[in-house]
């Protein structure tokens, strides 16, 4: 009779599978089978439908979210083959970089308080058309997504040489990315003007269009005061004609201004607007200094806003006016812009700047809430770059392009609102997991798809050579 009462009791005690510290009555033949459950003490969706859930967790099959809801209900419902634990942090979408130039990493430090033509015309253009080749782009794009992993960027948008390149480095890294290549009127890395790099833009879109599920390929004008409006409406018709993005700099600061009003009579984005690219699916890096009826225009566009606020002020470039872009109903997201202007690709840092500056400069302390912030760097951010169907929310149906942040510094105690402290406390180092199409690429910490000692020696071997010739330019001036 006792040996009955305990094989009983023990039949009872086995159908309570515990995860995470959620008991379930549910046999695990009865749960629908995933590759992976994601826990966190908080769960922050970005979905105003479900807000922040305590004690969350998140249900992957394949890459895509199937499951969102509370962590008693997802592991009462699903088996996984891989478990995330949770246990004091915060699971959330992983971060979108709006705007960057990736390899740029290279020149990290290289030259700094200058302003932006000076920057850009003695240092940038000139070291570009000596060191940028294939094997730099491959050592920066790498470094730049070991960067990005290990502070929670997910995704990111890129503008930069030899795209085909990065595409090959994000491939084996795991990020999700929007690559395009630099089309510039003048001679630039690998190109002589305008019609091979133009050339060589358009053949990268055609090779990658709907060839890798990460990676969407762009068209990249460089900008109004570098690609005439006649080459301008040369790439949005044929962004038209092969369905794929714009990426270019607009509005980035007074010396645009200037130059793209006396040579047109109008502002960029009415630039935009007359050759058509509006109507195209463009991410627009920087909108420092849009007018009133720039951003009506930009609101209904299929234009998304990049602020890029380290790189802004650095190059004294401006603060840009997110409230109002919000208010008229722009599209705004957030970039680091590339290393080089920054000098880091912390999104963190940018997210922080963007809920500061503008109450600092126009003396209203509810301007940009944090919450506000936050959705600029995820959902936000996937919205104004066209990926908004895809990740940016932690949501069934998008891919799972998830972080979790640790709560367990006590540098983050107490806590009483998570998105404030998201916002205002936490930072990159506090990111302990990555994961992008289901597939974890850092894991407590430790970057798992880049072997970081190989990749320091040959850092180290390309910045020598350009140490060294800076050091010239620099006693040259």
């Amino acid at each position: 009779m006792i040996l009955k009462k305990i094989a009983k009791v023990a039949t009872i005690v086995a159908a309570f599978l515990t995860i995470e510290g959620h008991i379930s009555m549910t046999a695990a033949s009865d749960k629908t089978p995933v590759d992976m459950i994601a826990f966190g003490r908080y769960v922050v969706t970005m979905d105003a439908d479900r807000g922040v859930i305590e004690h969350g967790a998140v249900a992957v099959k394949d890459g895509e979210i199937v499951a969102v809801g509370k962590a008693d209900e997802i592991a009462a419902g699903y088996a996984a083959a891989e478990v995330i634990e949770g246990e004091n942090r915060v699971l959330m979408p992983g971060m979108v970089n709006g705007h960057t130039h990736s390899a740029m990493v290279l020149f990290r430090g290289m030259a700094d308080d200058l302003d932006l033509m000076t920057w850009l015309t003695k240092y940038i253009f000139p070291m570009e058309g000596r060191y940028v080749d294939p094997d730099f782009i491959k050592v920066g794009s790498e470094l730049a997504c070991w960067e990005m992993i290990r502070g929670g960027t997910t995704s990111f948008v890129d503008m930069y040489f030899y795209p085909e390149v990065i595409a090959g480095v994000v491939d084996r890294c795991g990020l999700r990315a929007i690559l395009s290549a630099p089309m510039i009127d003048f001679p630039s890395p690998g190109f002589k003007g305008w019609d091979d790099s133009y050339a060589a833009g358009v053949k990268f879109v055609k090779d990658w269009q709907g060839k890798h599920p990460r990676i969407t390929p762009a068209l990249a004008p460089h900008a109004p005061y570098t690609v005439s409006k006649e080459h301008l409406a040369q790439v949005t018709a044929t962004a038209k004609e092969l369905g794929a993005p714009i990426s270019i700099h607009i509005a980035e600061d007074q010396a645009e201004v200037k130059t793209v009003h006396e040579k047109y009579g109008i502002t960029s984005v009415e630039l935009m607007q007359d050759v058509g690219m509006t109507d195209v699916t463009t991410v627009a890096a920087h909108v420092v200094w849009p007018t009133d009826a720039d951003m009506r225009v930009l609101a209904n566009s299929k234009v998304g806003a990049i602020h890029n606020p380290t790189s802004n002020l650095k190059t004294a470039a401006g603060i840009a006016p997110v409230p109002q872009m919000l208010a008229a109903g722009v599209k705004v997201g957030l970039g680091t812009d590339g290393a080089a202007s920054n000098n880091d690709l912390d999104m963190w840092e940018e997210m922080r700047l963007a809920a500061l500056l503008n109450k600092g400069k126009q003396n209203d302390p509810t301007l940009i809430p944090a919450e506000t912030a936050l959705r600029m760097a995820t959902a936000g951010g996937a919205e104004a770059v066209g990926l908004g169907e895809t990740t940016g929310m932690l949501k069934s149906g998008l891919r799972a392009d998830m972080i979790q942040v640790s709560l367990d510094s006590l540098r983050l105690e107490p806590l009483y609102d998570v998105l404030s402290h998201l916002v205002y406390a936490a930072g990159s180092r506090d990111v302990v997991t990555t994961i992008v199409d289901g597939r974890v690429l850092m894991r407590e910490g430790k970057v798992l798809t880049v072997d970081e000692e190989a990749l320091r020696a040959k850092v180290h071997e390309i910045a020598g050579k350009i140490r060294a010739d800076v050091e010239k330019t620099k006693a040259a001036q």
